[in-house]
């Protein structure tokens, strides 16, 4: 931590910041905060550093929204997303960083592919999006597992999943919210194993969590004034940009 350089610790306190406003503003934006803390810190490294700052927004995301969970959405999604966590555990331990986050661009494109394609034939059916096949969130859950576990890269894949149900947009927020709190600590022992969450880690989140506070409070402000067409474009162009550059950069 006293080896980081005033410009890293900006680039980390904004980031941190941008983890809490996804949280409760506009989802997605959150996985720019993932890209910054993998370039500041060793990728393997940045992993356990990011996920009890993103606990820290889940909790106060929860607080917020947790009126507006969609329960009935999350029943059919933890079993899968569990299995996918353990998944991207066992991968943890036999690839490269690289080698994942090309993995999670694949299964990112994938899950944006089948969004809008379910969309189109929702429109050209006249049927309810809502009325998602059961496969659909097995394969969420177990692509969000997987996802979540090896790069805390599940938030592109929640929303395509949140964003087919077409759920209103405090109900998004607020199944969202729940959702990842649940998977999150889930995935704590499981990073304490791979001695990626240690003291020096829990140190620096000490130091970043105010930041992730304060973006949640100011994402909570903005949310209200977001329309419904704005917040699912927003969302879905995040997740194009996550995805690109998984796979290209």
């Amino acid at each position: 931590m006293n080896e980081l350089a005033v410009w890293q610790w900006t680039l980390l306190a904004l980031a941190a910041f941008v983890s809490g406003f996804g949280k409760t503003g506009i989802p997605g934006v959150g996985i720019m905060s993932v890209a910054v803390f993998a370039n500041v810190l060793p990728a393997r490294e940045a992993t356990g550093v990011v996920l009890p700052l993103l606990i820290v927004g889940d909790v106060v995301a929860v607080l917020l929204y947790r009126r507006h969970t969609q329960w009935s959405h999350l029943w059919g999604l933890l079993p899968p997303t569990i299995a996918g966590v353990v998944l991207g555990w066992q991968a943890l331990r036999v690839t490269n960083d690289a080698q994942t986050a090309r993995l999670v661009g694949v299964l990112l494109a994938t899950m944006l592919a089948v969004h809008l394609w379910r969309k189109r034939h929702a429109m050209e059916t006249e049927t309810k999006a809502s009325q998602a096949p059961r496969w659909f969130a097995w394969l969420t859950g177990l692509f969000a597992g997987f996802a979540t576990q090896v790069a805390n890269a599940a938030g592109p894949v929640m929303l395509i999943y949140l964003l087919a149900m077409r759920l209103p947009k405090m109900e998004f927020l607020g199944t969202g919210a729940v959702f990842f709190l649940a998977v999150n600590l889930f995935k704590v022992p499981f990073m304490v194993q791979l001695d990626l969450i240690n003291a020096g880690s829990l140190t620096l989140n000490l130091w970043l969590a105010p930041a992730v506070v304060a973006g949640a409070l100011v994402g909570r402000a903005v949310a209200g004034r977001v329309n419904q067409r704005a917040f699912e474009v927003a969302a879905l162009t995040l997740t194009a940009l996550a995805t690109a550059k998984l796979l290209l950069f």
